[in-house]
């Protein structure tokens, strides 16, 4: 697929989420009001030395856009074994978050993580994932909090046998969120149970290391179950 092709698929693709977002609405919204993510995610794929890198930005709205809810912004170290299987991350995220409405009072977290993920191929089409990532967080005015998350993904061609370019596949996943300590200061607490995540996207390869997906993923936390439109890029470099 030409450069030409590519840029233009994927101006498309940008269009179609432009064409989604609504005018900023500063009324409360309630959990009906389907959000949006804008999501962008990168590697550079381990060499001899077996390490590389891999990052990630996400733009998070209440809405379809003009509401934000979270700018993230999350990058890392890799390391494959010789084995080749699975890739160990050690990595550090910033994230600004905001509440519903016109209020621009953000809240600021730094955190860093560690994470497993290990890749399965089952019969000629199932490409399955699992990751396991624990984080230490710095949210202002909580104390320091431990969270676990555990995360598994399926893709599925449906044209050819490899998510290599041309490939039109299915791609669903579910990850869990937990809370290793409750107390976050002031006599505050949280739930064990942090949020749920369920996705269902279609997506597209328009290169071999250039993918693109359009989903809906349905989050609950514990106190908030809502819906979310996600347009996301992953990039091999």
């Amino acid at each position: 697929m030409s450069s030409k092709l590519v840029i233009r698929t994927v101006l498309i693709f940008v269009a179609m989420g432009g064409s989604l977002i609504s005018a900023p609405s500063w009324a409360q919204v309630d959990e009906d009001q389907t959000g949006a993510w804008y999501m962008y995610f990168w590697n550079v794929a381990a060499g001899e030395r077996k390490f590389g890198l891999q990052g990630d930005i996400q733009h998070r709205n209440w809405d379809t856009g003009g509401d934000l809810e979270q700018l993230l912004i999350r990058g890392g170290l890799t390391w494959q074994p010789d084995s080749g299987r699975g890739l160990f991350t050690f990595g550090a995220a910033h994230i600004s978050s905001e509440p519903f409405g016109p209020s621009g009072d953000a809240v600021r977290e730094k955190r860093l993580y560690q994470e497993a993920l290990i890749p399965q191929r089952v019969g000629r089409r199932l490409y399955l994932a699992h990751r396991f990532r624990s984080e230490q967080r710095w949210v202002d005015n909580q104390d320091f909090r431990l969270r676990a998350r555990y995360f598994f993904a399926l893709n599925i061609p449906f044209n050819q046998d490899t998510l290599a370019a041309g490939a039109h596949y299915f791609s669903f996943y579910n990850e869990l969120f937990v809370n290793l300590n409750r107390n976050i200061g002031s006599g505050r607490t949280v739930d064990v149970f942090d949020r749920n995540r369920f996705y269902l996207a279609y997506g597209y390869s328009l290169r071999d290391n250039l993918r693109i997906q359009l989903g809906y993923m349905h989050q609950k936390t514990d106190d908030v179950d809502k819906g979310q439109l996600q347009l996301s890029l992953f990039h091999s470099l």
